[in-house]
């Protein structure tokens, strides 16, 4: 083939290249096979629900501290530890508690034991032994009264010829005394001894004539006014004596008073109360699991030492699972306690968990719609009780929960994909197919739930929706903008 026919070749294939792509793009756009996916207006039943989130709680979340302070002895349990209700989680050293317990009890019994004594009344020994005092008190006074007579009256006519009886022969004494020493000489050779024997023996003499000379001067002058006072004395303290013993065996017999009884009684409280004081600070020594549960914190270790109030080990009760949303003060009066529950968590995707409205709070919260403006969005507690269940739940997961509140039946209901907003209008629109065209259709919805939403207006049972793609409007079904 020549070099010119190649040209002409090259260029026919060129211009029908040119003009393929020209008649390819004036072509109408073909639609994408997902535009023609459709649907069909049917008539049946929908929900009606409330949709919230929120996150899992335990049954119970304590935080437990020691009422005391002091140190920390031991810590038992580590996290993820099940206890049970009772265990002890930390422990201080308690061991001079236990000796103010010991204290306490050892009055109690002291004083219990006095309240017995004055119950029973007094024991025969004791009454024995009063008597006996009482008889010695009485001797005592008999004799310190005749003692005082004796002194009062003076001395007798026999005390006196006794006493000159008694100088007489002391005088007789006297003189044998002095003639048996004049009667040694100095000049007595080996006779020295003899004259010191006899000068004491004569110094004895001297001195009993002498005493015996007192008594008979003392008993002829009469009775002196000092003892006559001091023996009245004796007296009056010995009856004294007497009447005190008298009044303590008169006590004795009549035993306690009930004003006695009733003083020692209020002791014996007072005791008690001081006992289980004493024993309540040793209880609290010891951080007791209020509950079956789990252990989520730890905060101490052994030989820390404990303040009072700062909590330690926190436990959490996983019998049950419940979970608080937030709902909105829009939907929150379609809500009321006992309605059902579908609750389905972030870490467990898969998984759905019945459950019930257990409590919605009666006074709302107000949460700022943006910082520095008044106002915001006013929202309620609810709270709502998970069913038993076998799904791995643990405290805090995120959660989703979906309230039905109604049940519509015989209502027309399309899928939420297929309506579209005009942005501009803000008219809710789809596209109806009539043969093989088209037609936009303005719609007035009513309930949506589940992708579902129901048709109030402008469209009939059996009608085919379709949804093409456009620019310039927004998916209704949140699944594509334009």
């Amino acid at each position: 083939m020549n070099r010119k026919l190649i040209y002409v070749v090259l260029g026919a294939v060129a211009v029908l290249a040119v003009v393929g792509v020209l008649v390819w793009r004036s072509r109408p756009a073909a639609q994408p096979e997902e535009a023609l996916r459709s649907a069909v207006v049917e008539r049946g039943t929908m929900l009606v629900a409330v949709s919230a989130s929120g996150s899992v709680e335990p049954e119970a979340r304590v935080g437990l501290a020691f009422e005391l302070g002091g140190r920390v002895a031991e810590v038992p349990v580590k996290v993820g530890d099940r206890v049970e209700a009772g265990d002890v989680l930390a422990r201080l050293d308690a061991r001079q508690l236990a000796l103010q317990v010991q204290q306490a009890e050892a009055s109690l019994a002291l004083i219990e034991a006095q309240l017995a004594q004055l119950q029973a009344g007094p024991r025969p020994e004791e009454i024995a032994a009063t008597e006996a005092n009482l008889e010695a008190a009485q001797a005592q006074a008999s004799a310190a009264a005749a003692r005082r007579d004796r002194v009062e009256d003076g001395a007798s006519e026999a005390q006196i010829a006794s006493a000159e009886a008694q100088v007489a022969s002391a005088k007789l004494q006297k003189e044998v005394a002095q003639d048996t020493y004049d009667a040694i000489t100095e000049e007595d050779t080996g006779r020295s001894h003899r004259k010191e024997h006899a000068n004491y023996n004569l110094y004895v003499a001297k001195e009993a004539l002498a005493a015996a000379q007192a008594e008979l001067d003392r008993l002829l002058s009469g009775a002196d006014a000092d003892e006559v006072r001091a023996s009245r004395a004796n007296v009056a303290v010995s009856v004294a004596q007497g009447d005190a013993a008298q009044a303590q065996l008169a006590l004795l017999l009549a035993g306690a008073t009930d004003e006695q009884i009733a003083d020692v009684e209020a002791q014996v409280v007072q005791a008690e109360a001081a006992v289980e004081l004493a024993k309540i600070a040793m209880r609290q020594t010891a951080l007791l699991s209020p509950f079956d549960g789990v252990v989520a914190e730890v905060n101490v270790m052994a030989g820390e030492m404990a303040s009072i109030g700062r909590p330690l080990v926190t436990v959490l009760d996983t019998s049950r699972f419940h979970v608080t949303v937030d709902v909105d003060e829009v939907d929150v009066g379609q809500l009321s306690v006992g309605r059902d529950v579908e609750v389905t968590l972030d870490a467990l995707p898969d998984v759905v968990i019945d459950g019930t409205v257990k409590r919605i709070a009666p006074d709302a919260q107000t949460v700022s719609a943006a910082a520095g403006l008044e106002g915001g969005v006013v929202y309620y507690d609810v709270t709502i009780e998970l069913d038993p269940t076998d799904a791995p739940i643990r405290a805090d997961m995120t959660a989703n929960a979906v309230i039905v509140v109604d049940e519509l039946t015989g209502v027309l209901k399309i899928p939420t994909w297929v309506v579209r907003v005009d942005r501009d209008a803000g008219q809710t629109y789809v596209h109806k197919q009539v043969g093989d065209d088209f037609e936009r259709v303005e719609v007035r919805l009513g309930v949506r739930y589940q992708g579902v939403a129901q048709v109030l207006d402008g469209l009939a049972e059996g009608d085919e929706v379709v949804w093409i793609p456009e620019s310039g409007v927004f998916d209704f079904g949140g699944e594509r903008c334009g």
